[in-house]
């Protein structure tokens, strides 16, 4: 099911989706989704080297316990570099991992992913040069991984990973531009099933 689908304000209590940092400005598009406006300077990280923190980015979540397999189908308008349309896993500020379709500082476009236990790393994947593109993310018990596809159907290998949260945690969609004024990012698709994949690496 696309959790997207008509979605207004009245229909997101029906389908268990709530805004942390909710944007100024919001609203479905004829292809089915939602269109976000990141707000200037919006993100999530935790800068290693401890200069720079942000933790305020509009986060649409649901919550989620137990294994699952979570999609969205992201179409980012890149402004400026690191604008992107993200899929999140979160347990707090300090616990949560992205996947990312973001406009990178080598003058790409790919699949960046962060991890965040106390502080973030930062990975950037494939080059993709498309205007969405698929992001996916599983978990098996303690264990993630992430995955990105041009159909929705062959599915590549970003990273697996762990990180210690709960058996319940966020899931949901981000619209960021770290270092930019803002820019809308276009969600066409955001599901998640409560199903445990045969493989984390190859994501089914």
């Amino acid at each position: 099911m696309n959790l997207l689908e008509s979605l207004t304000p009245d229909l997101m209590n029906n389908r268990a989706l709530a805004w942390e940092h909710p944007p100024l400005n919001w609203g479905a598009i004829p292809e089915g989704g939602i269109r976000v406006h990141a707000p200037a300077r919006a993100d999530y990280f935790i800068d290693p080297g401890g200069a720079y923190v942000k933790d305020e980015a509009p986060y649409l979540y649901k919550n989620v316990g137990g294994n699952f397999v979570a999609r969205a189908l992201i179409r980012p308008t890149f402004a400026t570099t690191f604008d992107s349309g993200v899929l999140m896993l979160r347990h707090d500020s300090r616990h949560w991992a992205k996947l990312c379709f973001e406009k990178t500082d080598f003058g790409t476009t790919a699949a960046v992913s962060v991890v965040t236990n106390g502080v973030s790393d930062d990975a950037n994947g494939v080059d993709v040069h498309v205007e969405q593109l698929w992001l996916q993310a599983c978990r098996v018990g303690d264990a993630f991984s992430f995955q990105y596809s041009l159909d929705g159907a062959s599915w590549r290998m970003v990273r697996t990973f762990t990180i210690p949260v709960p058996r319940t945690i966020k899931v949901g969609i981000v619209a960021q531009s770290p270092i930019g004024p803002g820019t809308p990012i276009d969600f066409l698709y955001f599901s998640i099933e409560p199903r445990t994949v045969d493989s984390l690496r190859a994501g089914v």
